[in-house]
């Protein structure tokens, strides 16, 4: 796996977003993320059912706390994590050193377009990372190939925006409006929450068995309201950038007190919904 990669037109803008502010965020922050997604990595690897010996793909795979699961879980193999980043692979890299993963292994690419070896793998995984492809239809068809019959993909991807309170909060009170659904097919958090169109994709990618099991977990943003708006503010800044500082500041104060009103004993959480989907090649 190349530490350089080749991407394809459709996946510029992403490419240059998580190779840029936003990827170097995440991988300033990766145990935040980790956290927030820490109630769904149960079933998410349980449902990748990793075999001792097998080689595992993770698309998307970020600061790469999902390489390492797939990797402790197949000690005879090896897992492969593969993202746009080249700050978060460093860091997935360094991890896994720091923590004695010695058969897992990173490199910056474009999985819609990388030249897999056919039938490489025996299980590609992906943690919320698969919703960014420029061509979904063209990337799952790429990962097809890259499994070997009978082989098994897992995804964790976010259902639709109304049954996901983070979203609403987040640009209900920053953007002051509710942020339009992506388009079925173009990249964004939300691109595969139609099961009908996920269904579809990934059958006409040459998948089989397509299922997908609804999932609901309180997400973590931070310890307090003061500590989780600073998370936020981090990540999505962008949205009140251009205001007045009035205005910005108004909107600022709006979000801090709605996480006030999340918190908690295990911090500020906010409710999410997601699909855990499975499937083999055929």
């Amino acid at each position: 796996m190349t530490t350089t990669a080749h991407v394809d037109p459709t996946n510029r803008e992403q490419a240059q977003a998580w190779d840029g502010t936003e990827g170097e965020y995440w991988a300033a922050h990766p145990d935040r993320f980790d956290t927030a997604l820490a109630r769904y990595q149960p079933a998410f690897h349980a449902a990748a059912d990793i075999g001792p010996g097998d080689r595992v793909l993770d698309v998307g795979c970020g600061t790469g706390l999902t390489t390492r699961t797939a990797a402790r879980a197949a000690p005879g193999g090896e897992a492969w994590g593969v993202d746009l980043s080249a700050r978060m692979i460093e860091v997935a890299r360094a991890t896994a050193e720091a923590e004695g993963v010695t058969n897992a292994r990173f490199g910056r690419a474009d999985a819609q377009v990388h030249p897999f070896v056919t039938a490489e793998f025996d299980g590609v995984i992906s943690r919320t990372g698969s919703m960014f492809f420029g061509r979904p239809d063209v990337a799952f068809a790429n990962l097809a190939r890259a499994l070997r019959p009978g082989g098994r993909l897992t995804l964790l991807t976010w259902q639709p925006a109304d049954r996901n309170e983070w979203i609403g909060v987040f640009a209900g009170t920053l953007a002051g409006r509710e942020l339009p659904p992506s388009p079925l097919g173009s990249p964004g958090p939300f691109s595969l929450s139609d099961p009908d169109h996920v269904r579809d994709v990934l059958t006409g990618a040459g998948f089989t068995a397509v299922a997908l099991d609804g999932l609901a977990e309180p997400e973590v943003y931070g310890r307090d309201a003061d500590d989780a708006l600073a998370f936020v503010l981090g990540l999505l800044g962008w949205m009140v950038a251009d205001l007045t500082p009035a205005e910005r500041d108004r909107r600022v104060e709006a979000l801090h007190r709605t996480l006030a009103a999340h918190e908690g004993p295990d911090g500020v959480t906010l409710g999410s919904a997601a699909w855990l989907v499975t499937a083999r090649r055929g």
